[in-house]
């Protein structure tokens, strides 16, 4: 199964405070036929979603700064409702709470064919175990 397959019709929760950023992973996400939820560039807005329990989400991307505010409790939140999910940053690992530095990871600017496989992995279920603390 390629990535254009495991991303097909799948609902992607895009959070992602830069617009020109969000509207290209959008624009990606829609060419490979996702459904794109988003994008959000509000850490409340976004865990708002994140926790409504009636919002079927597949996967998500999780920018892990927004507006200087970290996107970990937005993760948490994820994380308990059994959803999978890639953050993209800037950063390094070492730049990451010590708790979320075994998540999946893309490091911006990312590359297309990076960001699409590590969300294919993740609905797959191949990404690391998102285990609820």
């Amino acid at each position: 199964m390629d990535q254009r397959d495991a991303l097909r019709d799948r609902r992607i929760l895009v959070v992602e405070d830069n617009y020109l950023v969000a509207q290209v992973l959008t624009e990606i996400l829609e060419y490979v036929g996702a459904v794109v939820l988003g994008p959000v560039g509000d850490l409340d807005e976004a865990l708002a979603l994140a926790k409504d329990g009636g919002l079927k989400i597949d996967c998500a991307v999780l920018d892990v700064d927004l507006h200087g505010r970290p996107s970990y409790p937005i993760a948490d939140a994820l994380t308990e409702r059994g959803f999978h999910f890639v953050f993209t940053t800037g950063y390094d690992a070492s730049g990451l709470d010590k708790k979320y530095r075994d998540y999946p990871r893309c490091s911006k600017p990312f590359e297309e064919r990076t960001i699409l496989a590590a969300l294919a992995q993740c609905v797959r279920g191949e990404c690391p175990a998102h285990e609820p603390q």
